[in-house]
């Protein structure tokens, strides 16, 4: 079967044929003058869109032009005349014939005349590559993904087995918050509450945004609670610790007191009613009924008695306030059972609920402390801070929180906003707060026995891990600290001062041991081996994550704009080489004072392993070489000024590996001459030129000296500012040149002048 190529050719020439043959071509014209007709080798040689053109005109064909035609068509693909005009034909198979050629077109060559003011130096410096300068940048293709917000990892406490939600959590929390204030007989947020009532409207659309990953204030105004349900709540606390003056209230107590006197007529909607039941019913089943104290009928009927709270037929329609009093009763019976049962770790004030429901505790007082942050920028602090905080402390003994254990609670809150928020002063306070945790001053055994009961749990792929909550804490921020530091160039390259606070916060907490299956943390006071190693694998991970970039980037702007690459690379090496020099680098020298030597070790092998092809194929000063190699030479300058700060400091140990010199003077210094020579020829060239066309005249006022020695003197000016414009290295090999070269130019011009006298 003929190709689509052959079946072309073949309706080609049936169609000349047809035209010579119709009478549609009246004369056929040669060079010799001759009609004779035209053999098939002759039809094939003669263009079809030229013929249809001359029927078109009159039917005279001209055979030498149609000849021509055909053949400056031949060096085109045959094409299809169709409106995309992108088909055509291939001569050859595209398969034999590879992938089109990817390397750039040369630049094009500029046409216009040289200036008139004597010869272009620039003109002699070789731009044409030669074949060992054809070095191709190889594209660097790291896998480079968008910085992503790096997640913290949760403490792991036990889960809420009853569906309470966030907000069922906040208010729960507000509800305890103010039993507790009127128990202290404290005023609730007098203050905060007029400016809340204040912007009421402001802060419930507020509410309403979706913010994910912002925790709402704690506020009567924040909820869904209507001034009405708010005035109602607050009159039952006050009856309950009216009756409870003097003594500790917990939160089955405070369930149970506000299901007491809160009715389904006390709220503006049923749907209202009905969240809030539903979340004293999940209270006082999370807080009792998966107590291991219970015996099985006792929980029997709690499961009973808080299903039948839950149905709002049966609780709000058909029971009768006795029934609903004795279902209380019933509930209120298990309650006192567990609260009069003693604490575990013999802390003043404890009570069971401290390690029965701790994990409910503490997200009840964490819910607390998210509303110190002013909503309207949640990296900021509300005035009434300190104030809120202390009264905050009326809730401590209830939720079982100690002033340890509020610091780290506390710190934790504060990490997590300025994570959200990335406000600096967030995270000096959260520092502040972890610091006194691990401060010895607030050691006490039992409690020490208390937060070791508070466990945490981690799932690894080796085991399950169980940390104390404090511990889970430090654990959770030391993750998040270790992330940050694998590439701290990406995370501090345009924000370096926030560098020195996250190293301070991971000082603090400790870093993760290289073993997942360890839990102890590093502790960067010792200054052990094992602190070496993870900051020395900080440089290096964030050294190669860089310099990826670097490449990457570099290899893609030079297609733009027309740079060769490593000319890129270099400057982009340099940048970092400064950042570790000024920021980085006085950092981490604490505890490792060789850091800036591996960074600079880091850097200058990543750059010469692509410099060393490129210096190789140096035959000419060419473009590429004019660019590449001034770069090259400042980043060995840079380099070598980080390498060399080891010795303002004292190492742990020695360091072996010496920083050596790229073999730019090496490969420049040969093409370095041969430029020299080659303006040396020039020159003379010029110097003879400008003898020769000098119209010699009398010296006068305006005409002191001749034009021939002013234009040789612009000469060697131009010459000699050319080779210190290059920016490459010069020693005394390429001077001696120089003064060869203007010393052989003013001899010339002098012994002409001789021979002419």
């Amino acid at each position: 079967m003929d190709s689509l190529l052959q079946r072309y050719r073949n309706d080609r020439r049936k169609l000349l044929e047809f035209l010579m043959s119709s009478g549609l071509v009246r004369e056929l014209r040669s060079l010799s003058g001759s009609s004779t007709p035209l053999s098939p080798a002759d039809l094939d040689a003669l263009s079809a869109d030229y013929v249809l053109d001359c029927v078109k005109s009159g039917g005279v064909v001209d055979v030498f032009k149609g000849t021509k035609k055909f053949n400056f068509e031949s060096s085109y693909p045959v094409t299809i005349h169709s409106e995309s005009r992108d088909s055509f034909f291939l001569v050859s198979s595209p398969d034999v014939a590879g992938s089109p050629p990817r390397r750039i077109p040369p630049q094009p060559i500029n046409m216009g005349n040289s200036s008139n003011n004597g010869p272009d130096m620039s003109c002699h410096i070789d731009n044409t590559p030669s074949s060992r300068d054809k070095y191709i940048f190889k594209e660097e293709a790291p896998d480079i993904k968008p910085m992503k917000p790096i997640k913290i990892i949760p403490l792991g406490l036990p889960p809420l087995r009853t569906g309470l939600s966030d907000d069922d959590l906040r208010e729960a929390a507000y509800e305890l918050m103010i039993a507790s204030m009127l128990l202290s007989s404290v005023e609730a947020y007098p203050t905060q509450r007029r400016k809340l009532e204040k912007g009421s409207k402001l802060l419930l659309s507020l509410k309403r945004k979706d913010k994910p990953h912002l925790q709402p204030q704690i506020s009567n105004a924040h909820s869904e609670i209507s001034s009405k349900m708010d005035t109602c709540i607050r009159r039952n606390l006050v009856q309950l610790a009216q009756l409870k003056t003097g003594e500790q209230i917990d939160l089955p107590q405070l369930a149970l007191g506000l299901l007491v006197g809160i009715f389904k007529s006390d709220f503006p909607n049923e749907k209202l009613y009905m969240n809030w039941k539903t979340r004293q019913a999940n209270l006082l089943e999370e807080a009792l009924c998966f107590s291991p104290s219970l015996e099985k009928n006792e929980r029997a009927t709690m499961r009973k008695c808080l299903a039948t709270i839950r149905d709002s037929k049966e609780w709000d329609v058909v029971m009768s306030s006795s029934l609903r009093i004795e279902v209380l009763s019933s509930i209120r019976h298990v309650a006192s059972k567990l609260s009069s049962l003693p604490g575990r770790c013999g802390i003043e004030e404890e009570t069971y609920y401290w390690t029965a429901i701790y994990h409910l505790n503490i997200r009840l007082y964490e819910k607390l402390l998210f509303g110190v942050f002013d909503i309207l920028d949640e990296g900021q602090l509300i005035e009434d801070a300190s104030s809120m905080l202390f009264h905050m402390k009326s809730i401590w003994s209830t939720l079982g929180i100690t002033e340890n254990l509020h610091n780290a609670i506390y710190g934790w809150v504060l990490f997590q906003q300025f994570v959200c928020t990335g406000e600096p002063s967030l995270l000096g306070s959260a520092i502040l707060e972890l610091q006194k945790v691990t401060s010895p001053e607030l050691g006490n055994p039992k409690e020490d026995l208390y937060l070791s009961h508070l466990v945490c749990s981690r799932q690894t792929i080796e085991a399950d891990i169980h940390l104390g909550l404090s511990k889970a804490i430090f654990t959770s921020v030391s993750a998040w600290c270790d992330d940050k530091l694998q590439d701290y160039h990406l995370h501090f390259g345009k924000n370096p001062r926030d560098f020195g606070m996250l190293v301070s916060l991971a000082s603090t907490v400790g870093l993760p041991p290289t073993d997942c299956t360890r839990t102890e943390l590093i502790n960067l006071d010792t200054l052990s081996d094992d602190v070496g190693d993870k900051i020395q694998s900080y440089v290096q991970n964030s050294i190669k994550g860089a310099c990826a970039r670097a490449a990457h980037f570099a290899y893609v702007k030079s297609h733009g704009e027309r740079t060769h690459a490593l000319a890129l690379l270099a400057n982009e090496l340099s940048v970092i080489a400064k950042a570790e020099i000024n920021e980085f680098v006085p950092v981490f020298s604490k505890w490792l004072p060789e850091c800036m030597m591996i960074s600079a070790m880091l850097l200058h092998r990543f750059y010469g392993e692509r410099l060393t092809p490129f210096l190789e194929g140096v035959s000419s000063l060419s473009g590429d070489v004019r660019k590449v190699v001034p770069a090259a030479y400042m980043l060995e300058e840079a380099l070598t000024q980080l390498y060399d700060c080891h010795s303002k400091l004292k190492l742990h140990k020695p360091y072996l590996h010496k920083l050596k010199n790229y073999e730019i003077e090496k490969a420049v210094k040969p093409v370095m001459l041969d430029w020299l020579i080659s303006q040396h020829d020039h020159i003379l060239q010029w110097t003879k030129r400008a003898f020769e066309i000098e119209e010699w005249e009398p010296l006068s006022v305006q005409q002191r000296h001749a034009a021939s020695i002013v234009e040789i003197f612009r000469i060697i000016e131009e010459t000699v500012s050319q080779l210190f414009g290059l920016h490459l290295p010069v020693d005394i090999t390429h001077l001696q040149a120089l003064l060869s070269l203007i010393y052989h130019s003013l001899d010339t011009y002098l012994q002409r002048i001789s021979n002419q006298l």
